[in-house]
Order: structure tokens, then C-alpha cells, then sequence
């Protein structure tokens, strides 16, 4: 997605509004200042470095983690996950990692994101039914819809727990570290999906990645996070290394270019 199809989205009411947001965890400052809004529509990846508040921000955006100062408003509410049920959907680090005793096929796990406090004696329904066939056929596992998650490949339960977000209708999905353990294959079939639930479905799409190389191959928008936002914009803008490490404050250890010195070796 090019400049002008971003700022097309941008024209609509954000669906993600964030104001001067500070959090401190344990006492430690963690995010600091932070400011982002999101559009409909747009594919968003917030990378960084280890402990940089990534999977803090989330949180924050969720309503989990209290704030020490500034605003989160999503579809115009503060964070309350109560209030996000059917349009916001979350898939966190470990929602892949079931318990090898728990026994539920691709189709059961994915019943479980159709359940509020509504419908909890009535959940499976004709309605029920199609929100979750509708969420495995967005992630293309019609085939195996009826076998065990524990036979699954990484890939394919990372799907799964992905369409279990799916079948409460999400609009807005934030996923935290999706990639991790995942094969080469198994990632980009992943990413493709994701791209495609953005562009044929409609869905916006916020996640956190510390593969830098795979978010700049799909995302179109990104965001560089360490305590503040270092960089926020297009793709085809992110900057290189050099500037990257100054925009972080990184300075040269070396006066001038590295000189590498080969050692002679004798043969006998």
C-alpha cells in the first residue's frame, strides 16, 4: 500500500486514539510520551528491541496495564475489554501454546470466541455456527477443521487462535508476537493472511514483531519503539541502519571504518 492509499484511510474517524501516554511498570519507566492513532483498513507493525514496550502498549491499549498519564480511547471508549467484545480482537504471545491434555479440534477452539455471558447456554447456534465456519475459511483451514490442535503445526494452531479472534466478528486485531517458533514457510503463509484479512476482509490490523525484516516485507505502516516512538510511517520510509541507530541515540564505537586484519597461516 502506497502514501496516498494511507492517507486515503486516514480521512475516516480513527478507530485507535492515543494521547501522551506514560506507563511505569514496578516502579520503571516504560513507555514515555507515546502518541498514535490508528485508521481503518491500515496494517500496522510496531517493532524494537527486547524490553522496548511493545507488548507494554498493548496492554495499555487493552485496558490490562494501568496508565500513569495520558488518554486511550478505541471506537471512542476507554479501554475496557468488556466493551470490546465482537470488535477487537486479541492474540496474545501464548494463545498458541495450548496444554497438551486439553483436547478441542480447530472447530471447538474456535466455538470458544462465539461465547459472551449472553449466550453461554446457548452459544452453539445456527449464528454460532457461521461466524465460525466463516473465520476458518479465513484462515484457509476448512481441511482440518474437525482435527485435534495438539497434531497441529505451529503455523497452523497460530491460525487457529487466529480465527478464534475472527468468529466474535473483530474488526480491529492486535496480535503480540505472532512469527515466534514458526518456520520460514509457516511465516509467510501467515503474514500473507494477514495481509489478505486486511485487504479482502476489511480488518485493521496492529502487531508487535521482533522480526524487523518480515514487518517491512508486509506491513504498511511502522512504528519504532523503544520507551518513545522513534520512527512512525510509511514502510518504504523506515529508515535504514545508520539512521536508525541515531534516531535511538547510538553512537559509533569506532573512530573510523573497521579494519579487519587476516592472519597468515602455515601449512605443512
Amino acid at each position: 500500500m502506497g502514501v496516498s492509499e494511507i492517507e486515503e484511510i486516514c480521512c475516516d474517524d480513527p478507530i485507535l486514539n492515543v494521547e501522551n501516554l506514560t506507563v511505569l511498570r514496578s516502579g520503571k519507566l516504560v513507555l514515555s510520551d507515546i502518541n498514535l492513532t490508528v485508521h481503518k483498513g491500515e496494517f500496522i507493525g510496531i517493532v524494537g528491541p527486547n524490553g522496548s514496550g511493545k507488548s507494554t502498549l498493548l496492554l495499555s491499549i487493552l485496558g490490562f496495564l494501568r496508565t500513569h498519564q495520558g488518554n486511550i480511547t478505541i471506537y471512542g471508549n476507554t479501554p475496557n475489554p468488556k466493551l470490546f467484545y465482537g470488535r477487537v480482537g486479541w492474540v496474545s504471545q501464548a494463545a498458541s501454546n495450548l496444554p497438551r491434555q486439553v483436547r478441542l479440534t480447530i472447530r471447538e477452539l474456535v466455538g470458544l470466541g462465539t461465547i459472551s455471558g449472553k449466550n453461554l447456554f446457548s452459544w452453539s447456534n445456527s449464528s454460532s455456527n457461521q461466524k465460525v465456519n466463516e473465520a476458518i475459511r479465513m484462515v484457509g483451514l476448512e481441511d482440518v477443521s474437525d482435527v485435534d490442535v495438539s497434531k497441529l503445526s505451529g503455523g497452523q494452531r497460530q491460525r487457529a487462535v487466529i480465527a478464534r479472534a475472527l468468529a466474535t466478528d473483530a474488526e480491529f486485531i492486535l496480535l503480540d508476537e505472532p512469527l515466534v517458533g514458526m518456520d520460514r514457510g509457516a511465516r509467510n503463509s501467515l503474514l500473507k493472511l494477514l495481509d489478505q484479512l486486511c485487504h479482502n476482509e476489511g480488518k485493521t490490523i496492529l502487531m508487535v514483531s521482533h522480526d524487523l525484516t518480515a514487518i517491512r516485507q508486509t506491513s504498511h505502516r511502522m512504528i519504532f519503539l523503544e520507551e518513545k516512538i522513534r520512527f512512525d510511517g510509511p514502510t518504504d520510509l523506515f529508515p535504514d541502519l545508520e539512521t536508525l541507530a541515531d534516531l535511538r541515540g547510538i553512537t559509533p564505537a569506532h573512530d573510523g571504518p573497521i579494519q579487519f586484519h587476516s592472519s597468515s597461516v602455515e601449512v605443512e
